[in-house]
């Protein structure tokens, strides 16, 4: 009588047996697939702990904010031989020279470094709002759209009851630096919250992350910084517009008057800009062939400046932050000497990053800061600008050229679009092994089937 054998036998047998070739080339595949999309690092912002804003780290994609190089601190250029020296000396906390055309960044310091942007934050809300609507459209202001302006904020004189184009309220954004005037033209494109969310996409769309908008105009907020290169990056797409770059380079204009809402009859008046690199007041000297962009100052950003100048058809972008030295028009004389450096040693030094960093049109949804975010509940306007108090002077007027306050500034949280990418990266990437560990097992049952 034979000995009984276990059914289960053979199978163990079967099972003992090198795996079949094609199983192991589909696992092999669906793993490396797997592998492909795990997400890598990205910039990282964080505060530094010193008060004074934070300079990101690298995203693996050499691109991602301009290059890896410029993430980091200090100054980078690299001139060629004969070429000139970076300028020494410059006392800002950050700073940037880089070409419009080509988008090439000559030189820069802290480049990503978060700061206070002050007004020049209103280059983004041009960016943002500016194509809406016809310079010749007219539309009458009414005291809600006058309301929540912060304390001691610049204005050019938006009166409640009045009717003005599009072109007047641009005016007094761009010569004034009006709050005012950005908040009539907020209310115009639906709230000052929906535009705060607004601006905060499209400094995600064109690849500014080291951008947190909290208020349209640039008033003093908690957390809200840019960096000198989100700025430059804000100027090159401004000026691509013809309307924008009109109203950056108008030294002057006479603003209009009429009836206010109480029946009082205003009468008209100059507005001046107050880029004094434009116009060479108060003891600047205008530079020659400026063609903007926009000028800043808060007591919590100090004296902030983007400048743009043409010259024997090469146009240069050059974006200057808070500058140290305590030196009346420090902002002004820096950024002229770093457009002076930019123009003499252009094509004649290598590029230390680039301003080509926008989203494919794909990729633009998922980057966007979505209403109801934590980005559209702080664009109110009530109870932040009450904390902000004198801290949130916005006055280019009274402009002091010089700067001792570098106030708390947090750092902005990391990009929508980079934890929408991760997820999503894992979620492919799990699959795919998934996948795989089935491949596996299928061919396995199938070659222990032919081996009974």
């Amino acid at each position: 009588m034979n000995a009984f054998r276990p059914p289960v036998y053979r199978s163990v047998r079967a099972l003992t047996r090198p795996f079949p070739r094609t199983a192991v080339t589909v696992a092999a595949a669906c793993a490396l697939c797997a592998l492909s999309v795990v997400p890598t690092a990205g910039p990282v912002l964080a505060d530094d702990g010193d008060g004074q804003g934070s300079q990101g780290s690298p995203s693996s994609v050499s691109m991602a904010g301009g290059g890896a190089l410029l993430f980091e601190p200090g100054v980078h250029a690299e001139p060629h031989s004969g070429a000139p020296d970076v300028p020494s000396g410059l006392s800002a906390l950050s700073w940037l020279v880089s070409d419009a055309t080509t988008g090439q960044v000559l030189a820069a310091k802290n480049a990503h470094r978060q700061l206070p942007p002050a007004s020049t934050l209103k280059t983004l809300f041009a960016d943002t709002v500016l194509p809406r609507f016809s310079r010749d459209t007219t539309h009458k202001v009414t005291d809600s759209d006058l309301a929540d302006i912060g304390a001691g904020s610049s204005l050019v004189g938006i009166q409640s009851g009045q009717t003005y184009t599009v072109a007047d309220l641009w005016h007094g954004v761009f010569l004034a630096s009006g709050n005012d005037a950005v908040h009539v033209l907020a209310h115009m494109n639906g709230s000052v919250a929906q535009t705060v969310s607004e601006m905060q996409a499209k400094a995600r769309m064109l690849g500014a992350d080291d951008t947190h908008v909290v208020s349209p105009d640039g008033y003093d907020e908690p957390g809200q910084v840019s960096s000198a290169y989100d700025l430059a990056v804000f100027a090159r797409a401004g000026l691509q517009n013809a309307d924008f770059a009109d109203y950056c380079s108008t030294k002057s204009v006479d603003f209009p008057g009429g009836y206010d809402a109480h029946g009082n009859y205003v009468d008209s008046f100059g507005v001046e800009n107050t880029n004094r690199l434009l116009t060479g007041e108060k003891g600047v000297t205008p530079y020659p062939g400026l063609v903007g962009v926009k000028n800043g100052y808060t007591t919590n950003a100090g004296n902030t400046l983007i400048a743009a100048a043409r010259r024997d058809g090469r146009t240069l972008i050059t974006t200057v932050m808070n500058p140290q030295s305590g030196a009346l028009n420090a902002v002004y004389n820096e950024a002229a000497e770093l457009l002076d450096w930019g123009f003499e040693a252009a094509g004649r030094t290598t590029s230390v990053g680039t301003l080509n960093t926008a989203q494919p049109a794909g990729l633009q949804g998922a980057s966007a800061a979505a209403p109801g975010s934590k980005h559209d509940q702080q664009a109110g306007p009530a109870g932040a600008q009450k904390q902000a108090g004198e801290a949130g002077r916005a006055d280019e007027a009274d402009e002091a050229g010089k700067t001792t306050a570098t106030g708390n500034i947090p750092a902005s949280p990391a990009s929508a679009h980079g934890s929408t990418a991760s997820a999503t990266a894992w979620y492919i990437g799990g699959g795919l092994a998934v996948a795989a560990g089935v491949s596996v097992l299928v061919l396995r049952r199938r070659s222990a089937g032919r081996a009974r």
